[in-house]
């Protein structure tokens, strides 16, 4: 190769790894959103929810529906996303509760029954064949020099950091964040100070519910929807909550783009991984993150009292 050749591919391949990062941080943002339902639940109950993903797609189930009876799509979301909210609050008070007190195991089982009752409930309802979403944003491309994107990876973007940016104001400045971070640090204590700890809790899942919605609804144009849509994104918004810390909102987001620009990155320029195995990566950057920091990124680390 001269040396002009080398200092042509130079720039090019440069282009081409940005290209990899964009990418991967659109994706990570859907994998963001769902993670931080994950979080939000974790920090309300101590409960993992593994139905998160299906309730999700339930709710972009929900504004197929509307959009088919006139809605416009972005009204369409919004009246689903309180949907998810009260059924996500609904299931908190009618189901997890009477298992609260149960083993961890017990309401894992639980909450697996959930996402196979919802897979059921979308079979019955709107049947198992792929069925179109409308799209939220204008489908047109856009260039920043040589990277393209288009308006709805931007779009996507800047609504994650929308969310993040309302559930940090929602957290830090207002009466009833400071409960629900009271309720999560310690129930006990929060009763016995008056705090209303049930409706508390039915909250935090109905924010859980409301936020693991938009998620659902921002995928829904790029894959269609599907009784299974989310199980895939599941697993790495649950790597992801997992990787940032259980207990940290910004983690879970820091944590799900990173995931996202490894999976790209491994996938463009790892041969063996390719498409069929980027799955695995995410589980494998768990796994060497975890062993280092046990809490995750962000998490904090629990200190064993005597």
């Amino acid at each position: 190769m001269t040396m002009s050749a080398a200092l042509t591919s130079e720039p090019e391949e440069l282009m081409h790894v940005l290209q990899q990062v964009v990418d991967g941080i659109t994706s990570g943002s859907i994998y963001g959103a769902l993670a931080l339902a994950l979080v939000l639940v974790y920090r309300s109950t101590g409960l993992i929810n593994f139905a998160q993903g299906q309730m999700a797609a339930v709710s972009a189930y929900v504004a197929y529906s509307l959009t088919r009876s006139g809605f416009p799509v972005v009204a369409a979301i919004v009246v689903a996303a309180l949907v998810s909210a009260a059924m996500g609050a609904a299931l908190e008070r009618a189901l997890v509760r009477r298992f609260e007190r149960a083993d961890h195991l017990v309401t894992i089982v639980v909450t697996v029954a959930i996402l196979i009752c919802g897979n059921g409930l979308i079979s019955l309802f709107w049947g198992a064949d792929l069925k179109p979403f409308p799209a939220i944003f204008p489908s047109r491309n856009l260039s920043l020099g040589d990277l393209r994107f288009t308006v709805s990876d931007v779009g996507t973007v800047v609504v994650l950091l929308g969310v993040i940016a309302v559930v940090h104001l929602l957290f830090q400045r207002t009466r009833f964040g400071l409960a629900m971070r009271a309720v999560a640090e310690n129930r006990e204590s929060s009763a016995q100070s008056g705090l209303p700890v049930g409706r508390l809790l039915m909250a935090g899942w109905g924010l859980a519910a409301l936020i693991g919605s938009v998620a659902g609804c921002l995928v829904a144009p790029t894959i269609s929807l599907q009784p299974g849509m989310m199980d895939g994104i599941l697993v790495y918004a649950l790597a992801a909550a997992v990787l940032g810390g259980l207990d940290s909102p910004l983690g879970a987001i820091v944590a799900a783009w990173l995931i996202g620009i490894t999976q790209n990155l491994a996938g463009a320029y790892v041969d063996f991984i390719g498409s069929d195995l980027q799955i695995v990566v995410p589980l494998i950057l768990m796994v060497v993150v975890l062993l280092v920091r046990p809490q995750g990124l962000f998490g904090r680390k629990e200190v064993q009292r005597v």
